[in-house]
């Protein structure tokens, strides 16, 4: 049981769009990521996702409609609901998601998709 400063483990964040897992509860990964520019449109079948905004501001868009999401905002995208992040300056996000879940989804990006999010070392601070 370790606290985790957010700040000091975005510090650690060099790469847009590869979410680092930061802690772990009944199935559910944390994770921090940075998000810069437009991420693919996708959706996942079997897995809600929620955004939480920690510095900057994005929006998640939809088909029909987008959504705007600063810090200390949230939204629970249901799973199988077509989606992308997009940011037009850097934003910092907290994302609660299922263990393994690919971050695009349904859809695999040479760009884009991570083979896996990145575990930061949670020693004592």
């Amino acid at each position: 049981m370790e606290k985790v400063q957010l700040r000091e483990a975005l510090a650690g964040i060099t790469a847009h769009w590869r979410p680092l897992v930061v802690g772990a509860l009944n199935g559910q990964e944390v994770k921090l990521a940075k998000f810069s520019g437009a991420f693919p449109w996708h959706h996942h079948e079997d897995a809600d996702e929620l955004f939480l905004g920690v510095e900057g501001t994005f929006r998640i868009e939809f088909r029909d409609r987008s959504v705007d999401i600063g810090p200390g905002e949230f939204l629970v995208v249901p799973r199988g609901v077509e989606h992308r992040p997009v940011a037009e300056a850097e934003a910092s996000v907290l994302l609660f998601e299922p263990v393994g879940v690919r971050n695009t989804g349904n859809v695999i990006d040479p760009v884009y998709t991570a083979a896996e999010a990145s575990r930061a070392d949670r020693g004592a601070t």
